[in-house]
This record gives C-alpha cells, structure tokens and sequence, in this order.
C-alpha cells in the first residue's frame, strides 16, 4: 500500500456516505474515539474549527451586549424538577452523580443536560427591580445527554460543547424581540460563514424545547437526505422566573416575573461542515472559519532547494503580514504529491505550489480546493489574488449547497406524495394542521419523519393537512433528521 492509498478515502460520498463521513472525521484528523462509548475527543484539526465558531459568534453576542459567565456542571435533582414539563424532557438523557468518594450523596446531581434551572435560582437572587433587567447572559461549555440510538462524530455524542445564552427582560416583547436576533445571529454565523443555508422557522408544539412556550430553529439539509438542526432560540415566557420566583418591581411600582429567552448552538455544527462541503478527497473548509486558509508546498531538487524555500518563506511571512493563516509545508521525507493529497485531505481552502520554474517566472500555481481549478498567480499580486480566490471559494460553496437546499424541498398535495418524497431523500414541504396527534401519525407512517420546522416565509394556507384531512393552518417542512 503505498503512501496515497493509506492516507485517502476507500469509500465514495455517493455511495456509502455514513462510512465516507466517519472515513473523513477519522483520516483528516479531527477526532479520536474515547474509551467511553459515544463520547469523541476533539483533535486540534476540529477544535481549531470550533475555535474560529466561537470567535465570530462571541463577538456577535458581545456587540448587542452580551456577557460571558459559567456556572457549576452539577444540577441538584430538585432544581431541575422545579419546572416540570423541563424535568420530564430531559429525565431520560440525564446522567446522575450519586456518590461524592465513599459517601452516597444526600442529594442526586445532574451532569448539566442544559442549564435554564441552576441558572434560574441564581437569576431569582440576581434581579429585583428594572434596573436589572435585561440579564443577557451566555456560556460556552460542555454537557451530557445520556441517551441515544447509534452515536455519530459531532452529531450524537452524550457529551458536546455548545453556546448557551440565557436571558431575562422585563417584557414579553423584549423577550420575544431576544429570540428572534438570536435566531437570526445563527443564521448570518451558518450562512455566511460556514456556507451552509438553512431554513429559519418555527417548531410545532411537538417538538418544541421543553418548558418553552414556542421554540424557533435553523434547519439545513445534508447531501444524504437528512435534515439537521443547527441551532435553536426559544421563548421560555415565564414558564420559568414563576417556579423560581424571578420577580422585579417595575417603573410603576408593581412587583412583575420576568420574561427569560435561551439560545444554543453546538458542535454538530462541524459535522454539518463535513456533510455539507467534504468531497472524495476529503474535507472541504469555507475559508471564513478555516483555521488554515493557505498552504505553501515548495517543490524543490537538490540544486534549488535553499532558494525555493527561501522564497516560500518569504511568501508566507508576506501572507500572514495581511492576516492570512497561512502554513509552509517544508517537510523533509514526504514527496509533493503525498503533501497534496494530505492538505486536500483536510480541507484546506487554497494550496501555493512553487518550484523551480515558478520561481524564475516570479509566480505560483494557486490550486482552490472546493473546484480543483489551477492558476499561475504573479507573487507581486499575490495578496490581492488570494482574497479574491478565498472569496470565491466561500461563495462558491454556499452556492452549490443552496442549490442543494432549493432542489430538496418539494411541495406534496396529497400524502401519496408526501410518502414518495421522504422515499427520494427529500423534504416534503406541505399543509399541516399542527395537531400532535395528526404529528405522530406522519411520523408512523413516514419511518420516522418529523416536522423540521413552519417556515417563517409563508404563503396563504389554503386547504387541508395533508394528513389527517382537517383545515390546515400553515406551511410546514418535513424530513428524516439526525
């Protein structure tokens, strides 16, 4: 087996796609599996990812006010039993501490499946009058979610890392308005920076957040027929500072409970970058949240060998000085070939070619990663080529995946049809009468499909549900999810 072989795909997209994904999650370098069944590390290549997420998204958060806190990992049973219809959502995923040492703990802890309860008893403690308010307060860590059917690398582990934002105001409109710019932050983040578009709407009753009062979500749909939910906002209303007693004297003097928001995005993310953009090659990163944008491979023979590096160095150092992440790949023992390979491998957006020629003709050979095109690319107008070709790369891939979300959603009109179009891996978009029980039947006779989301774009609905026959209320899209 010579170098090539070992370290590419054996496994086409189009052909096995759960195996090419967990080929490319484990070749390109992005995970290990941990002795813990469900549970992955995250290795530098996907934390870095992560990383860059968390950047742009802190920063978004940060310019509408919002503040960085942590609280503890450990949730006493009785906290999260304080709201009931949350308690019951998430009994089953919990993971519990009973024992501290020897001792058997006098109270059970919960391993954080969310953290709305411990957080609502410090907010009780926090707010008493409008001059607090609004509490708009977000955290980056980890939980557990215990139970599940078949784990997946980012997709389904029992422990990921997330955002959690959680918030209070002292109106409903102002809690409403949180959820809302919170919702449409995830979709500037996922558009427009992991190029990947989605459907922003509402959830049903069904599969709303529990304690939630509505849940709004950001839907993609990967190549393979699935959808994923990428993000979601949800308005709690007072459906928890009434169990925890968050109440603040208003301007008029009269004691009010406060409205609470909470918001959340994870690390299924970096799967849905995999899903969406990886190729046969391997992975395929928008350059706007790749760690490494530029990789310079120098081809050198034993003559020009000091001179080649020299200048790709040169190149580098002139590449970071305009904020490019940019690394020189001058290894010793490893053939230019096998470099291309590795660096396609793991999805790095534009690779410099230099050798002796190009060095004479003072040029590189630029190679984008998302098309495989070649370009000689004069090193005087390198920085200005690069930007243009790391554009067009990024608006490249959303592109394509656009066009992917646009042709995967099919309007059906009669059930018949709905059925055949969750057969063909699409999502049938259709009227629905929003009914839980009209829900469960879909989801029996479909193998499974759940209604994504009711798109926010609209148009009149006119007719019946498309299920149970009754007057329908909206627009909804359905499809198999992860």
């Amino acid at each position: 087996m010579d170098q090539k072989e070992e370290l590419g795909l054996t496994v086409k997209k189009s052909e096995d796609f759960n195996e090419w994904y967990n080929q490319i999650v484990l070749k390109s370098d992005m995970i290990d599996y941990s002795q813990v069944s469900g549970c992955i590390i995250f290795k530098p290549n996907s934390y870095a990812i992560w990383e860059k997420v968390q950047r742009v998204f802190d920063d978004k958060i940060k310019r509408s006010g919002h503040k960085n806190c942590y609280f503890p990992m450990f949730i006493p049973e009785s906290l999260l039993k304080k709201e009931a219809r949350h308690f019951e959502g998430f009994t089953p995923e919990v993971a519990w501490v009973t024992k501290g040492g020897n001792s058997e703990l006098s109270e059970k802890l919960a391993i954080r499946p969310t953290s709305e309860t411990v957080m609502m008893e410090s907010y009780a403690k926090w707010i008493r009058s409008w001059r607090d308010l609004p509490l708009l307060l977000n955290q980056w860590n980890s939980v557990v979610r215990w139970e599940f059917k078949h784990a997946k690398p980012f997709l389904r582990t029992r422990e990921f890392l997330w955002q959690e934002g959680h918030t209070a105001h002292a109106t409903k409109e102002d809690a409403e308005k949180e959820v809302m710019q919170q919702l449409f932050e995830y979709v500037d983040l996922i558009e427009n920076y992991m190029a990947i578009p989605v459907l922003a709407g509402k959830k049903t009753d069904k599969e709303k957040f529990a304690g939630a009062d509505f849940t709004t979500t950001v839907e993609a749909f990967m190549p393979d027929g699935k959808a994923l939910q990428m993000g979601t906002s949800h308005m709690l209303g007072q459906n928890f500072s009434k169990p925890f007693g968050i109440k603040f004297l208003d301007k008029d003097e009269e004691e009010k409970f406060v409205w609470t928001t909470s918001w959340g995005l994870s690390t299924r993310t970096l799967g849905a970058i995999v899903m969406a953009h990886g190729d046969d090659k391997g992975l395929v990163l928008p350059p706007r949240i790749a760690p490494l944008q530029i990789v310079i491979v120098p081809i050198v023979f034993r003559e020009n060998k000091d001179a080649i590096t020299a200048k790709a160095k040169e190149i580098a150092k002139k590449l970071r000085a305009h904020n490019f992440s940019v690394e020189l790949d001058d290894r010793d023992g490893y053939t230019p070939g096998w470099k291309f390979n590795e660096w396609e491998l793991k999805g790095v957006p534009l690779r410099l070619e230099i050798g002796p020629k190009d060095l004479e003709a003072s040029q590189v050979v630029a190679v984008r990663r998302d098309t495989n095109e070649k370009a000689a690319v004069k090193i005087a107008e390198l920085e200005k080529k690069a930007e243009q070709m790391l554009n067009d790369i990024q608006d490249n891939l959303f592109k394509k995946s656009k066009e992917h979300l646009a042709g995967s959603i099919v309007e059906a009109h009669t059930f018949n049809d709905f059925l055949s179009i969750i057969k063909n891996k699409k999502m049938p978009k259709a009227l629905f009468c929003g009914e839980v029980e009209c829900e469960d039947n879909i989801k029996d006779k479909s193998e499974g499909a759940t209604c994504r989301c009711i798109p926010f774009e609209q148009k009149p609905a006119k007719g019946k549900c498309v299920q149970c026959g009754k007057e329908a209320k909206f627009w909804a899209v359905f499809g198999k999810g992860y």
